[in-house]
């Protein structure tokens, strides 16, 4: 029997997901451009390469979505009935099958067109099977979308199951809603199931594992019971009695004696005897819950008449128990470990391979010869050796650790006292060493007689008044030269800061250099300079530094206008007589061609790199999938599409 990995599975693609998966890879992977001058034997074999590549797409996709997903009649009973339970087992074997004939239909349509392809006479005909024969495909597809949904969210559901293990060693806890089968799962295992005082809070299996003898445990706790028929129960409740029913366990079954779960001892009894049927060869243990509230010899005798068929079974074991103050829990988690391990023994014992191993295996037990009691003989240099053992134990030293424990709070930390120094030097002060002498030993040992002179020397002076000092008065003349120092001081420090205000102005300063040159330029000494050189400047009609006269208020309008048309005139005359710019500075036509080669060239390297048409050419182009819009095919093969 297979054994399922749920959480595995791929996800299961919506239909429209489906046929974009498809057709995107058929248009990447297969060629893309068709010219009217091919050949048609080569125009055929182009669309049927395309139809056959989807056809091959959507059988490989279908049939790893098949292969996936679990067979009912290959998974562990138990997968198979909580798969019943939880998807109805009819519904999901219709899905799988329906996917399934759709994947026979594409193959027969793939090679239908593929027939009819061979007969296409030009370029449309077969252009316009290729596209009958994918939009058939898709179209079937499209059809699976209801099926291709369910199958997703089963997928879902399934990974999200517990990973129960149905060949390892399994502990079941069952019973009525809400008597502490949950609490108890939480103690002896990892798992964190809620834990509500109310029924059906838990709403689904959950596995917890222990430890147990060094052996890994899976601990199951199943939702509460009901007592009704089999078939009046809901799925919730079908999920216990399905993992009951398919799997080798342990089975505690608990009973709520404060019957504070909302059911009374006697219907409590009544389902115990209803699901009994699926206890058949299996271990079986009553545990009695919440013990904290009341115990068994506390409850009435009507209730414990009740009780008395299950106490009087002696193959059935009655342990107490309460999850609060965890009285009992270890007791019944250890009963039910021996108990399902024993049963495994004795299944293991029955089967035929165990006959072929014991006939191999021979126990040797040895048997009495005599009545004489024979002591063991020890020899006398193995009995030295343990004594030397011993007393190398008795000599080893404790550690400062076990001393501590010992002594207590009179305990005090020694570092010094295992120095090997011999008497008290251990404990000496170490002295300091200075370019390697010991300075100790330039100790003068009347050192401290001298230096009580020396204090006695000392406080004699003092007495006699050698260390007072009195400041003498100054005169009048020194007083004014104090005086006339502070008003210096003061009077620099504020210059030093009008002087910092100054610097930190954004004020621009002319350097004295810059200024002594302005200086010495003026219109007067321009004049005189040129006509030293022998230069007429009083006619010079456009001189710049010429002064313009004063208008009189007497002139005309009219001669104002005509002087304002003169001055612009000279001005346009000016300025048209000007070169180009492109030509100033360029001595003559080889030279200009020149330039103008130069800068093309420099422009281009700017501009080839983009593929612009010039420096103002703002052209973004369209930017296309390259896959999608390839050119012409080249030699080669068609991969890199």
């Amino acid at each position: 029997m297979a054994l399922y990995n749920f959480k595995k599975i791929t996800v299961v693609p919506t239909a429209k997901d489906f046929i974009d998966i498809i057709l995107s890879k058929t248009q990447r992977k297969t060629p893309t451009v068709i010219h009217r001058h091919y050949k048609i034997t080569r125009i055929r074999a182009f669309y049927t390469r395309k139809v056959k590549f989807t056809q091959q797409n959507f059988h490989d996709k279908l049939s790893h979505i098949i292969q996936e997903f679990p067979k009912l009649d290959d998974v562990h009973p138990f997968y198979a009935d909580l798969m019943n339970v939880l998807y109805d087992k009819d519904h999901y074997k219709l899905a799988l099958g329906q996917i399934n004939t759709a994947r026979h239909l594409i193959d027969n349509v793939a090679k239908d067109y593929v027939r009819l392809l061979k007969y296409g006479d030009s370029l449309y005909r077969c252009k316009q099977l290729k596209k009958a024969a994918l939009g058939r495909m898709a179209t079937i597809m499209k059809r699976q979308a209801a099926n291709l949904t369910y199958l997703e969210q089963v997928r879902q559901h399934l990974s999200r199951l517990p990973s129960i293990d149905p060949y390892t060693r399994t502990i079941i806890i069952c019973g009525f809603p809400n008597v502490g089968k949950s609490s108890f799962i939480n103690k002896i295992t990892r798992a964190d199931v809620e834990v509500q005082p109310y029924a059906f809070t838990t709403k689904s299996l959950y596995v917890g594992h222990t430890d147990y003898k060094y052996l890994r445990w899976q601990v199951i706790d199943t939702p509460g019971i009901l007592d009704h028929p089999l078939e009046e129960r809901n799925v919730i409740e079908m999920q216990a009695v399905t993992a009951l029913a398919h799997l080798r366990a342990a089975v505690l079954y608990f009973y709520d004696l404060s019957e504070q779960c909302g059911y009374s001892l006697e219907e409590q009894v009544k389902l115990f005897e209803s699901i009994k049927p699926l206890f058949t060869n299996k271990p079986l243990i009553i545990v009695m819950n919440k013990m904290d509230i009341i115990r068994l010899e506390e409850l009435s005798l009507e209730k414990r008449n009740i009780l008395k068929p299950l106490e009087n079974d002696k193959n059935i074991p009655v342990l107490e128990m309460s999850t609060i103050t965890d009285f009992g829990v270890m007791e019944v988690k250890t009963e039910a470990c021996e108990q399902l391990l024993a049963y495994r023994v004795d299944q293991k014992i029955k089967t035929k391979k165990v006959d072929g191993l014991l006939n191999r295996l021979h126990v040797a037990q040895p048997m009495k010869r005599d009545d004489k009691v024979r002591a063991p003989c020890i020899p006398e240099s193995v009995l030295e050796k343990r004594r030397a053992i011993a007393e190398k134990a008795q000599r080893k030293r404790k550690l400062e650790r076990e001393i501590e424990e010992e002594m207590g709070d009179d305990y005090i930390l020694d570092l010094k006292k295992n120095y090997d120094i011999e008497g008290d030097q251990k404990y000496d002060i170490i002295p300091e060493i200075w370019e390697g002498h010991n300075i100790a030993d330039y100790i003068d040992p009347e050192i401290f007689e001298k230096l009580n002179q020396l204090e006695k020397e000392e406080q004699l002076r003092e007495e006699a008044g050698m260390y007072d000092y009195k400041i003498p008065e100054l005169t009048e003349t020194m007083r004014e030269i104090q005086q006339l120092a502070r008003q210096i001081r003061e009077k620099k420090a504020i210059m030093k800061d009008e002087a910092r205000i100054l610097k930190a102005s954004t004020k621009p300063v002319m350097p004295r250099t810059a200024a002594s040159k302005v200086r010495d330029r003026s219109v007067s000494k321009l004049k005189d300079q040129m006509e030293e050189l022998g230069v007429d400047i009083e006619d010079t009609e456009n001189a710049h530094f010429k002064r313009t006269r004063v208008r009189s208020r007497s002139v005309s309008t009219t001669a104002r206008k005509r002087m304002r048309f003169e001055s612009a005139s000279q001005s346009r005359a000016r300025s048209s007589s000007k070169p180009a710019r492109d030509e100033m500075g360029v001595k003559d036509q080889a030279m200009k061609s020149k330039l103008t080669k130069i800068g093309q060239k420099a422009q281009k390297k700017k501009i080839a790199k983009k593929g612009l048409k010039g420096e103002g050419d703002r052209f973004i182009g369209t930017k296309m999938p390259k896959h999608l819009f390839s050119g012409k095919r080249k030699l080669g093969k068609t991969n890199r599409r």
